[in-house]
């Protein structure tokens, strides 16, 4: 099981969104960190400006993250809508 840590922009992007979305973010969340392997047809790595983080894809919104291995640990980089991550 891998522990979370947020950005505090990624957190504060997530306490902005609506509270359904912010439960069903959570939820996803805390999946990826018990198993990341039940998500992986939503789980992609990311190029470019976002080399060497992935996305996880739920409904219309993207959370953007990195997996440091050394640590145990996911931090969550960024959240927000497809149109407004990339």
């Amino acid at each position: 099981m891998y522990a979370i840590e947020f950005l505090p922009s990624a957190k504060k992007e997530l306490s902005n969104l609506d509270f359904v979305i912010q439960k069903q973010l959570k939820e996803k969340i805390i999946l990826l960190a018990t198993d990341p392997s039940q998500l992986k047809n939503n789980i992609k790595a990311l190029k470019g400006e976002y080399a060497g983080k992935f996305r996880l894809r739920v409904r219309d919104y993207r959370v953007i993250f990195r997996i440091e291995e050394e640590k145990v640990l996911i931090m969550i980089v960024r959240i927000g809508h497809r149109k407004e991550v990339y």
